[in-house]
């Protein structure tokens, strides 16, 4: 089982739903980054359920960063987070004894593992880990902040009600670094938050798409043809466990233009080069030219459901009904949203890495980026 992302800047996750802890090793990021533990809390906190749009289980999220950070800066040794799992119930899991969720992992897991795998609460396979990446990702966001990559992703997308797109960018990115629940319109946040409590009480889901927006990028980042921009950032967001698909720019879309129409035109503006559209997301050849790097992601509906469903009991291989019970979120988009900003930061660190060295931050802001 691989548990490691990334080559120059890597992160390697533990831990599972009701164990004892989970976490990450962070590995590749320079030293005498600035680190403050209220920065890890502030992101931990906007990643935790609210209210009724989301899980009942509450964890308080207590980490502790056991390595590579000493009197408040990084050391370059690689950083180590750990988090306790306390709001932990392993009742409903034991009462299901063999019957396996319709669209979780327990049934591919239980094949993959030999039976030896921990099912309680989807084990490794949680979106429970997903605290240790957002912990993780606020580290590595430190170290983009150094050299003002900036990152902001807003819900595109959720139960049918459509935020506005990205206008002043800049400003929108801004703003969502703000935001627990990160719509740039407030009239379709409330719309949104409308339809996903009636999802729930219909013991329900629902999905939505995030759209993500990575500022000050330099132009010339990216690994072709395996490692390439679209191919690290796809790479990182498909580990998110209910990510079920990547685009970038117009996506898709694009598909349906004229070449005249999605071609990105150059022009020079204060003796810099940029493009006219962004159809492509930031991104040619698998390489950054300059403007924002832009992604959207599809996030499916919480298969946790309590909606009474089939499936099958593989101990008594046999085929059985089961009505999920316990604490589980009628949506995960807008919470996934700061998961996705976390991978980002740590991806982007990893390509800026790669072109030049673990110690970035001093290269590029000395100006010598050639």
């Amino acid at each position: 089982m691989k548990n490691t992302f990334g080559n120059s800047v890597a992160i390697t996750l533990f831990g599972e739903s009701h164990g004892k802890v989970i976490g990450a090793v962070l590995d590749g990021i320079a030293p005498g980054i600035r680190i403050e533990e209220k920065r890890v809390e502030e992101a931990l906190e906007k990643r935790r359920p609210k209210g009724s749009i989301s899980t009942s289980r509450s964890e308080k999220d207590r980490f502790e960063i056991v390595s590579g950070i000493f009197n408040g800066y990084t050391t370059g040794t690689p950083i180590c987070v750990v988090i306790k799992n306390e709001d932990v119930d392993d009742s409903v899991y034991e009462e299901m004894d063999g019957r396996v969720r319709p669209s979780h992992a327990d049934y591919t897991a239980h094949i993959k593992y030999n039976g030896f795998e921990d099912y309680r609460g989807g084990g490794h396979f949680s979106g429970r880990l997903t605290a240790a990446l957002v912990a993780a990702g606020a580290i590595a966001q430190a170290e983009l902040d150094a050299v003002n990559i900036k990152i902001g992703t807003h819900i595109k997308k959720c139960a049918g009600v459509s935020d506005r797109s990205f206008e002043n960018i800049e400003d929108d990115v801004d703003v969502l670094s703000s935001l627990d629940f990160p719509a740039l319109d407030k009239d379709a946040e409330e719309k949104m938050k409308k339809q996903i409590e009636r999802a729930s009480k219909d013991m329900d889901s629902v999905g939505g798409i995030t759209e993500t927006a990575v500022l000050n990028v330099p132009c010339g980042i990216g690994e072709p043809f395996f490692d390439s921009v679209e191919s690290a950032i796809s790479h990182a967001m498909f580990s998110i466990p209910a990510v079920k698909g990547v685009e970038f720019g117009s996506g898709f879309a694009i598909s349906d233009m004229l070449g005249s129409q999605a071609n990105d035109e150059f022009r020079y503006s204060d003796g810099n080069v940029v493009t006219k559209t962004n159809n492509n997301g930031g991104i040619n050849g698998g390489i950054t030219n300059g403007m924002p790097v832009t992604f959207s992601c599809a996030i499916k509906p919480t298969p946790s459901i309590g909606k009474t469903q089939n499936t099958i009991d593989i101990k008594k291989q046999e085929d059985c009904q089961l009505s999920i019970k316990g604490r589980h979120d009628p949506c995960i988009v807008h919470r996934a949203c700061h998961v996705i900003n976390a991978l980002a930061a740590i991806t982007v660190c990893d390509l800026l890495a790669q072109k030049y060295g673990t110690n970035f931050p001093n290269i590029l802001n000395s100006g010598d980026n050639t």
